[in-house]
């Protein structure tokens, strides 16, 4: 089956797919050892159709990402976010923050003048 998305994933998205799952399967229930631990318990999980020990070794290894739907499965039996596992944190909403806070203070405070004369209009 081909990858659904147009855009192959960099080596880097990989590798950090990799990291996030693994410390998905660590902080997990019962102890995942290996590829051929994944795959069979992956596809106890999984309805459609299972992997392969090979596979689930190239997710481990950082060579390869799974589709969409197999993402889910995995982000729903380890108790993660489907982002959290495809693509990591979502941005900070602090450093938004900060950024909001910085373009309230470049604007010009509020004068009585300019409250009075948004009242006449």
């Amino acid at each position: 089956m081909m990858r659904q998305n147009r855009f192959m994933p960099t080596n880097q998205e990989r590798s950090s797919f990799s990291e996030r799952l693994r410390l998905a399967l660590k902080r997990g229930h019962k102890p995942v050892k290996g590829a051929t631990d994944l795959a069979r318990l992956f596809n106890l999980q999984h309805d459609g159709t299972g992997v392969s020990v090979q596979t689930t070794h190239k997710w481990l290894s950082g060579r390869a990402i799974p589709t969409t739907e197999k993402i889910r499965t995995l982000a729903e039996w380890l108790g993660v976010s489907e982002h959290w596992l495809h693509y990591g944190p979502p941005p900070d909403s602090s450093l938004l923050k900060v950024k909001e806070t910085k373009l309230q203070q470049a604007k010009y405070p509020t004068s009585p003048e300019t409250i009075e004369l948004a009242k006449k209009n």
